[in-house]
């Protein structure tokens, strides 16, 4: 066989088996969109009972009432959808504190965050049950700000008017990344 023939068909073999990579076709892993969605709830909602409840900020119109008396809207601060989006600017960084972690038992995987917040204790870690990957970092950064671009009004809403199972809402309901009866992501984000 010749030089220009085995590259060809190495060519070819390699073309073929890139085509039959699931990331080169564009699909998108389940068990990491899933973790991710769940994940960036959980970092809002950390965020969120850090802020002072009684901090309020106005909103609305600051129109005059007939007896010629204005009176502007507060609503808490927290969850307002000004402290959100400032929220949104930063939380994904927060993916860096993620990794894949497998359950000893049941070796389901799950993403979970290895490392303690400001004011959290390390407490009792496992590491051994983290897959610890650098580009897996950048995967979950990647997917969170996705996920935020895609679905930041049902985000703002669910916090701002939702106080319960907000990941499961959000995940399951609303965006269905987390849908358990098709076992896959969106492939549409």
């Amino acid at each position: 066989m010749s030089s220009s023939l085995r590259r060809g068909t190495l060519a070819l073999l390699l073309v073929a088996l890139l085509a039959l990579s699931p990331h080169v076709r564009g699909e998108k892993d389940a068990e990491l969109y899933c973790g991710v969605c769940r994940a960036l709830v959980d970092e809002l909602d950390w965020a969120i009972k850090k802020v002072d409840p009684k901090k309020t900020i106005q909103v609305g119109s600051f129109r005059i009432s007939p007896d010629g008396s204005q009176k502007p809207n507060e609503i808490p601060y927290a969850k307002s959808e000004t402290h959100l989006l400032e929220l949104f600017e930063t939380v994904c960084s927060n993916m860096d504190d993620y990794a894949l972690y497998v359950d000893p038992e049941t070796q389901k995987k799950t993403y979970m965050r290895f490392a303690p917040r400001d004011s959290e204790k390390l407490g009792s870690v496992d590491f051994k049950n983290f897959k610890f990957d650098p580009e897996n970092s950048k995967s979950l950064k990647f997917v969170c700000e996705s996920i935020l671009e895609e679905y930041e009004e049902e985000i703002i809403s669910l916090f701002a008017h939702e106080a319960d199972h907000v990941a499961d809402k959000l995940c399951n309901e609303k965006s269905e990344i987390c849908d358990l009866s098709r076992q896959t992501p969106r492939s549409d984000l």
